[in-house]
């Protein structure tokens, strides 16, 4: 009896010695989805800045629509205005917990929905450099984690942590995070591909609270440290619980969007 509670002791004043690294960093991935529950829906609108490797520069303007779902990943729809080429072009993503996502493509040319399989979820989305996969809601189910260490970042204390995707059809090994340890959000992500090589880093830039709770980047910034290519995605007119219903997120939405 005194040997259990000399052990009990020991874990209460020392509770960092009952946490391994793996659970730690699932700790850490929780606190940051619980921190980010209860925004209900939104509407933002977004552009998307595609260079290659010689510098030259395409714009691309969207609308985003985003649903908070109870028990399972969140909905959302992204919807292409310009250019001319690609205006109407639409994805739908059901984002799940644990089974691979649902995701459909609208392509107004062709007047055709066509379904994202699992296994090309690794592609990237519109020429851009950020993947179908990356673009669905990131719940903390679809990966395992491991703590790495404390650090800094532009002056900010962070902890660093990997994450390994779940999914056998993820593009990724693993992908090493820093999590501002106030604010619990990613400030940066580094992407490793499947032979464990750098892919891509993926910087988030001008965090604003919203609703006095809700943190979201201003500039999301991929850079394909392979190609050389990069996207900039910058975010704005954010407006939360609009009204938004499941009825707004379905297949045969798609058809009617304007």
């Amino acid at each position: 009896m005194k040997k259990l509670l000399f052990v009990l002791l020991i874990l209460l004043a020392f509770p960092a010695l009952a946490e391994t690294p793996e659970e730690k960093g699932l700790s850490i991935a929780r606190e940051v989805d619980a921190r980010d529950m209860g925004w209900g829906d939104f509407q933002a609108s977004m552009s998307m800045l595609l260079k290659n490797r010689h510098g030259e520069e395409s714009l691309r303007q969207m609308r985003v629509k985003g649903l908070e779902v109870e028990n399972d990943g969140d909905k959302s729809l992204i919807v292409f205005d310009q250019p001319r080429d690609v205006k109407g072009t639409a994805l739908l993503t059901f984002s799940h917990k644990v089974k691979d996502d649902d995701q459909w493509l609208y392509l107004p040319a062709l007047k055709r929905v066509k379904r994202i399989a699992s296994r090309n979820k690794s592609g990237p989305f519109m020429g851009s450099e950020f993947a179908f996969e990356d673009l669905a809601s990131q719940e903390v189910e679809k990966y395992t984690y491991k703590f790495i260490r404390d650090d800094e970042l532009d002056g900010r204390p962070v902890f660093v942590m990997e994450r390994y995707p779940v999914s056998k059809y993820s593009g990724y090994t693993r992908q090493l995070a820093w999590i501002d340890k106030e604010r619990y959000i990613p400030l940066k992500i580094e992407f490793y591909d499947r032979k464990n090589a750098l892919l891509k880093v993926l910087v988030f830039r001008g965090y604003q609270k919203y609703l006095d709770k809700y943190w979201r980047a201003d500039e999301m910034f991929m850079d394909n440290k392979q190609t050389g290519k990069s996207t900039l995605l910058t975010w704005k007119d954010y407006k939360f619980r609009t009204g938004l219903k499941d009825s707004d997120f379905t297949r045969n939405s798609l058809k009617r969007i304007r």
